[in-house]
């Protein structure tokens, strides 16, 4: 009869010590974990100081911001591709600026253009080219825009408003001080290029 009681304590001390060690084991990593997250928490926190007075920013997942970023690329790269004044060396640094923002393609849309001489009759008729985006879709998982937009060329003699479509692909590279965005426009091509409005100038 002793030696069963001795051996329902001995089994009941090791149930006790092992469940203990396992509970242990549970608080461990639960700890464990908290601090993790904690720290990693604590990293996403910064502080700014304005004259001397820290104010709290967070740091966010790059990935949420991507769209606005894709958005705002291409609202820079039409702004600099179409709207131009009538002067050789502005346009040259416009397109000099637009081209580090696409691939090849934009550059083949540009000697189109100065092949059908585009930039000539901007020259020639004091033509200033004023863009206005509407709006510019972006499709994330295919990486794919479209953006919609009015071109309004302003002559001496009158005014155009043209509906201008385009759409492209946007790829992901190295940000520089020359594609802040760290986004390239691949395949990009033009849609739709039609006058809207024609309206003429009194010249008297």
């Amino acid at each position: 009869m002793i030696i069963k009681n001795i051996e329902s304590k001995v089994r009941l001390a090791t149930f006790v010590a092992a469940g203990s060690f396992v509970a242990a084991l549970i608080i461990v990593a639960i700890n464990s974990f908290s601090a993790y997250k904690m720290v990693s928490n604590a990293q996403k926190t910064i502080y700014i100081l304005d004259n001397n007075v820290p104010i709290l920013a967070r740091q966010t997942d790059m990935q949420m911001n991507r769209p606005a970023e894709y958005r705002a690329h291409v609202d820079l790269f039409h702004s600099l591709f179409f709207s131009l004044t009538p002067d050789d060396n502005y346009m040259e640094y416009q397109m000099k600026k637009a081209m580090y923002l696409v691939d090849e393609s934009g550059m083949r849309q540009y000697n189109d253009l100065k092949e059908n001489g585009f930039f000539n009759s901007i020259l020639s008729s004091s033509s200033v080219l004023t863009l206005q985006t509407d709006s510019i879709a972006v499709d994330m998982p295919k990486r794919y825009f479209r953006f919609y937009g009015k071109l309004k060329i302003d002559r001496r003699s009158s005014t155009v408003i043209r509906s201008l479509i385009t759409e492209g692909y946007l790829k992901d590279i190295p940000r520089s001080d020359n594609n802040p965005h760290g986004v390239l426009i691949t395949n990009w091509k033009t849609l739709e290029n039609k006058d809207l409005q024609d309206v003429e100038k009194n010249t008297f």
